[in-house]
């Protein structure tokens, strides 16, 4: 009889022991396998704990799905908050519950430059954010933003200023727009609008003429010149006649030489049509180039063109007969290269 007390005493000793062990197991041993000493991981806005569950699987995060079920159960962790997570090597289970489960998120390094439309910032931004380009584009082209922002569906691109940004992966679409007009605001400093003034311009009017600025030239150096260009254009009530605003028109952005059928296009875009500045920008200007417009060369320049070769740089001139001159010899250049669309 003895023996048999000893026996179940011993049994009953390992079995505690070895429940123990799994309840020390499930919560304090490591649980997250990596091979890098952290991972990223995405959860959904409205995740539950299965999708989460998959998103860990489908990284091979976890080593044992069933003790992550089990403790999540007993620290009723079963409604994951949306976000991006950094999840760290040989984390145990309550680590990686308790980190989930603060909303400590990452931040996206988000940058953005160079979208010709709104269409295309809302495809770029749908790539690294949650929210998809149809709901930002309801969002920021609604009645409400548009009367918030005092801008329209023309110029709302000068809205956004292109930098990097540190924004939430899962920042909805409103609070995306607001971020971006705090950002507008901070970025219309007092010496911005001083410079404003002295133009004669407003803010998207300058947004406008910089994204022209843009795609007239890549060189720092020059864009302070041809932005003077324009002025004295502007100044004088002449047209623009800026190449850029016509392929804009046109929507054919391969076109590397400006004909007379595209000349003859009826847009507001057109500026050999139509004086002043397009109702909106033809892109998103860099900060150099709006900068450019702020500082904007004096000079008497009315014209200016591109010199033949490959360099990119510009003749510029005052008086009409002197940019024939110019325009005729990169003309004849484009010919020599066999250059005709």
């Amino acid at each position: 009889m003895k023996k048999w007390t000893l026996i179940i005493g011993f049994s009953v000793l390992f079995i505690l022991s070895f429940l123990a062990y799994r309840f020390y197991s499930f919560i304090y041993l490591p649980n997250v396998n990596l091979d890098a000493e952290n991972e990223l991981i995405y959860i959904a806005t409205d995740s539950e704990l299965d999708d989460l569950i998959d998103s860990l699987n489908a990284k091979q995060i976890l080593e044992s799905e069933n003790s992550f079920r089990w403790l999540a159960s007993k620290m009723k962790y079963n409604s994951p908050k949306a976000g991006l997570y950094r999840i760290q090597k040989d984390w145990n289970n309550r680590e990686l519950i308790t980190h989930l489960r603060s909303g400590r998120q990452e931040a996206v390094r988000l940058s953005f430059n160079n979208q010709r439309t709104i269409q295309e910032l809302a495809d770029h931004l749908s790539q690294r954010l949650e929210f998809n380009s149809e709901d930002f584009l309801t969002a920021v082209l609604s009645e409400e933003n548009l009367s918030e922002t005092g801008l329209d569906e023309y110029n709302i691109m000068s809205l956004f200023i292109p930098n990097t940004y540190e924004i939430f992966w899962n920042i909805s679409p409103e609070s995306f727009i607001k971020r971006m007009h705090s950002e507008n605001k901070n970025f219309w400093n007092r010496d911005r609008r001083s410079s404003l003034e002295s133009l004669g311009l407003n803010k998207e009017e300058c947004y406008t003429l910089a994204s022209i600025v843009q795609k007239e030239s890549n060189s720092n150096q020059e864009k302070p010149r041809i932005a003077g260009v324009y002025l004295n254009r502007l100044q004088k009530d002449m047209l623009l006649q800026a190449d850029p605003t016509v392929i804009f028109a046109v929507g054919d952005f391969t076109i590397r030489r400006v004909l007379n059928k595209h000349l003859k296009i009826d847009s507001p875009y057109n500026t050999y049509k139509y004086t002043g500045l397009p109702p909106g920008p033809i892109g998103m200007p860099d900060i150099s180039s709006i900068d450019a417009v702020l500082n904007a060369e004096e000079h008497n320049y009315l014209y200016f063109c591109v010199k033949p070769g490959n360099s990119s740089e510009h003749a510029f001139a005052s008086s009409l007969a002197q940019h024939n001159r110019n325009a005729r010899k990169y003309q004849n250049w484009l010919n020599s290269k066999r250059i005709f669309n």
